[in-house]
């Protein structure tokens, strides 16, 4: 047979595998499946039974219509994440503070988000930087992730709407569109975004999870990856997994519509402009016009001393991050 005739073949039983992965886990569909017949439509009756083949290579008997109905609920399901992750929150405009003189390199806000978005260490969404204005200046740690700009070229550039801006400030990225062409990845002055060359270190027991692009799980080979302000978090009104799991009081997040934001630690709430007014909060990188939603408070009478020994503490706290 000609490959061209072949390969539409090939797409549709792909496809028709994948319906079957995401029909969810606890039911008898939660691997990949495939029909045993094919006449179906002609021969089905009431009580009919189909055999499906598992993600663990078990041969299962199955009523018909619950398998039918379980495909067209994952279908349903898929498009309702798609549909609340570009939506976004009505009324809220995110936003991110964070307080270099409080951060010593714990990387705890690594290791977070490391965990919750299935990624290798090396993969992390953050990276904590070592910064020294000068050589008479003393160094100090800079936590850095994707800067959720209002006027992001990221998504400008990007030709299949993977990556879209939502109404509530967050950026995000639909695995299911993206097409792995790292234009995103170019355009981006911050180099917030890192690409799955390799399998996802989950894939195997994130199989049949339907994908929620707020969360951006399961990973997928071939595909971008970034911060997401954690926004499957932000439905739950929790703070995000970085600002949560940090200890020394680095993050605020909150909403600029409300004027306010809240500690991660201390969980104090504090008005968002007296907190950049007076700590002479500022933006990276403001003369390209991006826009960022993340403001940064200088290092100015800080909290912990740069310390060499917190990098090797930092190290040891992501070794197993990746297991």
């Amino acid at each position: 047979m000609p490959e061209s005739e072949d390969k539409p073949k090939e797409n549709s039983r792909r496809n028709f595998l994948q319906l079957f992965g995401i029909a969810g886990a606890g039911t008898v569909l939660a691997g990949a499946a495939i029909f045993a017949g094919s006449n179906y439509e002609k021969n089905k009756k009431k009580g009919d039974k189909i055999k499906i083949l598992t993600a663990n290579n078990e041969l299962l008997e199955v009523e018909r219509d619950a398998a039918v109905k379980s495909v067209k609920e994952a279908k349903l399901n898929l498009t309702e994440y798609q549909k609340k992750g570009r939506e976004g929150i009505p009324g809220k405009r995110w936003v991110m503070v964070l307080d270099l003189s409080k951060c010593r390199n714990a990387r705890k806000c690594m290791a977070a988000c490391i965990g919750a978005h299935h990624l290798r260490s090396e993969q992390s969404h953050m990276n904590v930087l070592k910064m020294q204005e000068s050589e008479k200046t003393p160094p100090y740690y800079m936590p850095k992730n994707c800067q959720h700009c209002d006027n992001p070229p990221c998504v400008a550039v990007c030709p299949v709407d993977a990556t879209f801006k939502r109404p509530d400030g967050i950026v995000l990225i639909d695995n299911e569109r993206c097409i792995g062409c790292r234009f995103c990845i170019a355009a981006c002055p911050y180099s917030a975004r890192v690409f799955n060359w390799i399998e996802p270190i989950k894939e195997k027991e994130d199989k049949g999870l339907v994908y929620n692009v707020e969360l951006n799980v399961p990973q997928k080979l071939g595909t971008i990856s970034k911060c997401l302000f954690s926004a499957d978090r932000l439905r739950e009104g929790k703070l995000p997994y970085c600002v949560e799991a940090c200890p020394n009081g680095v993050y605020y997040f909150g909403d600029e519509n409300e004027d306010a934001v809240t500690n991660g630690t201390s969980k104090e709430t504090v008005r968002l402009s007296k907190l950049l007014t007076d700590n002479a909060g500022y933006h990276l990188m403001p003369e390209l016009g991006t826009k960022p939603r993340i403001y940064y408070l200088p290092p100015k009478n800080k909290t912990y001393p740069f310390q060499e020994k917190d990098r090797l503490e930092a190290k040891e706290s992501l070794k197993d991050t990746d297991v």
